[in-house]
């Protein structure tokens, strides 16, 4: 018997390509092509070139196909750069960040934790919160299984084995495919799910987030761990997404727990959770859970370490530092009331003060090298090291709260999930621009937010796209004296002009900025002629600094120029950012309506005043002239 037919006819295909399913984002352009039978027929073709790249995967391709690629393709990247040189190769006697983060290892691994934060503090003290301290222990105890001497107390020092550095770029790269990489996941597709933009969009701004070169260069070229930090930011974030406000404090304060430069996001973190707390109703559930979730969460980082010095306590290891010296102590523990050594809250307070004084370095100047923010700039046209450390501290912490206000009002009276990135990348640059002891690596963190958002709707259109993109280039752009010291430029030149090359950005492409599609973008003329200006000084300033030698007393000329375009960008970025936000929380637009309402009822009161005293003007006038007498002045 033949088999009988099936009423499920396949669909007919339709003749050319057609565009991809896009919500947001104008990822395809229509050209005009003909086709065999001379009859017009209009193709798409993509924007820009990483949309070429998945332009074969626009039609229902499985995530599970593309993701695994995505991951291989950015962690080979990843991998290739660690092949290059590091921070403080070759360069005794302290070497340099690469050094540093294996002195933690080492010192974490055998010495009682009640010395970690007091051992060698001239060499390489440590200096980052407790997670950054049992994150090294961890690795060096895996280290350790393989070759005893990369760590060895005393002898390792300045070690620069091949098999070490191996194992060192194999620890930051699997760090961040543990943290960062599936939180970035996580935060994209919630993101595109709320917002309304395609599986396929969201995988094309996944990749443009994960090939983001600045945080390349300096996690696996330069060498450190900031991926971990960033990475918890971005599940508390995710978590926010989620109203899992909880979970949200967790990762966040894991964040600040391993760096504490996730600092410049806790003023739009705490005003975005006292938000969601106050309006629209009042939930004193929610924050009394935040507040209980938040101080268990840092009781819980900082247990291993106190209750460790407790135990080194009871076994006889004596502390480190002599009660009787009270200038020896550290600062917060100088001016408590007096403890004697006999104490058992002795040892806890002293490791607690000696950390807290660690991780915040408030003795050290208002910067140390060479940084694109608002202090380095100023101190080359006038010497800030003239005046007092604390009075440079105060002018530092009234600047950085001037700066981060405007976002932290706007997120608190209308925290809105959209607009979260927004006040992270306006805070973090008003931290970057404005507050004490900033480094160059530091600009990792206003650029997180700001790349995050070409996930979202609307982020890899035109204008959001020439935003993030130019604010990256001119961030890895300021990175670059810092790289060249550490002989990383192939890696530099190579991660950002094909990272340009990717997202259709100059120096590679002038399409976003000119020619047909530069029109249709709705670009403003001056932010295209402002972005190509920066990005000519970035070129010129290149050849000048490779082909060109500074005049005589002036060795840092190009440093220091480098600088001052970078601060200036960079207050453009928070400008800008701080624009968006107020502009898409609607809190302008309101006031305008507020403002134009008020106007129009000024004016009906003017106009019944008049039409009010009309009448009565008129009658008077009528009257006196029926009497033959004038009018009566008033």
């Amino acid at each position: 018997m033949p088999a009988p037919s099936s009423p499920y006819k396949a669909r007919k295909k339709k003749k050319g390509d057609s565009s991809p399913r896009t919500s947001s984002n104008e990822l395809s352009k229509p050209e005009k092509k003909a086709s065999p039978d001379k009859k017009q027929g209009t193709t798409h073709s993509p924007a820009f070139p990483l949309v070429a790249f998945f332009w074969p995967a626009r039609r229902n391709t499985s995530q599970w196909v593309i993701l695994p690629l995505v991951l291989m393709t950015v962690g080979l990247f990843r991998w290739c750069a660690g092949l290059w040189g590091y921070s403080g190769f070759q360069t005794p006697p302290m070497h340099g960040d690469y050094e540093a983060q294996r002195h933690w290892m080492e010192i974490t691994t055998h010495l009682p934790i009640s010395e970690w934060y007091f051992y060698d503090l001239q060499y390489w003290g440590l200096d980052y919160p407790p997670l950054t301290a049992y994150h090294s222990w961890l690795l060096g105890k895996i280290g350790s299984l393989f070759n005893t001497s990369w760590f060895a107390l005393y002898t390792s020092r300045g070690i620069e084995e091949q098999l070490l550095k191996v194992y060192m770029r194999a620890t930051v790269v699997v760090s961040e495919y543990l943290v960062y990489i599936p939180a970035a996941i996580v935060f994209n597709r919630k993101l595109a799910q709320q917002r309304g933009v395609s599986k396929w969009e969201s995988s094309i701004a996944l990749t443009a987030i994960l090939m983001q070169p600045a945080t390349i260069l300096i996690d696996h070229a330069h060498f450190q761990y900031n991926t971990v930090m960033l990475g918890s930011v971005v599940a508390s974030m995710s978590s926010l997404l989620s109203d899992r406000y909880m979970w949200a404090c967790v990762f966040f304060v894991a964040a600040l727990c391993f760096k504490q430069m996730a600092l410049y996001y806790a003023p739009a973190m705490f005003a975005y959770l006292l938000g969601v707390c106050l309006l629209p109703n009042l939930h004193i559930g929610r924050f009394v859970g935040i507040a209980l979730v938040t101080t268990l969460s840092f009781a819980l980082m900082f247990a291993p370490l106190l209750v460790g010095s407790l135990y080194d306590n009871y076994s006889g290891i004596s502390p480190p530092l002599d009660i009787t010296d009270r200038q020896a102590n550290p600062f917060f523990l100088q001016i408590l009331p007096y403890i004697g050594s006999d104490s058992y809250l002795y040892p806890l307070l002293l490791q607690f003060t000696q950390s807290i004084h660690r991780i915040f370095p408030f003795a050290r100047g208002l910067f140390e090298d060479k940084v694109a923010n608002f202090w380095c700039a100023i101190h080359t046209l006038h010497k800030l090291n003239t005046y007092p450390i604390p009075l440079l501290q105060r002018v530092s912490l009234l600047a950085t709260i001037v700066a981060i206000l405007p976002a932290c009002m706007v997120i608190s009276t209308s925290p809105r999930k959209e607009l979260m990135p927004w006040a992270f990348a306006s805070t973090a640059w008003g931290f970057f621009l404005f507050s004490f002891q900033v480094h160059e690596k530091s600009v990792l963190l206003p650029l997180l937010p700001m790349t995050m958002m070409l996930g979202g709707e609307g982020g890899l259109g035109a204008e959001t796209r020439a935003w993030v993109g130019w604010a990256n280039i001119l961030a890895v752009w300021t990175l670059f004296p810092l790289l060249k010291r550490d002989e990383l430029r192939v890696p530099y030149f190579v991660l950002s002009l094909l990272w340009a090359y990717l997202m259709g950005l100059p120096p590679t492409s002038l399409n976003l900025y000119v020619g047909r599609q530069a029109r249709k973008s709705g670009i403003r003329l001056s932010t295209s002629a402002m972005h190509l200006g920066f990005y000519a000084v970035m070129i010129a300033w290149h050849l000048a600094e490779a082909f060109i030698e500074t005049p005589k007393g002036k060795p840092d000329l190009w440093v220091v120029l480098n600088v001052m375009v970078g601060v200036a960008g960079f207050g453009i970025c928070y400008l800008w950012c701080t624009w968006q936000l107020l502009l898409r929380s609607g809190i302008l637009q309101e006031w305008f309506e507020f403002r134009t309402k008020m106007g129009k009822e000024k004016e009906r009161g003017v106009e019944e005043e008049k039409r009010a005293s009309t009448p009565v003007a008129n009658g008077a006038k009528a009257k006196s002239l029926r009497s033959g007498k004038a009018p009566k002045k008033s």
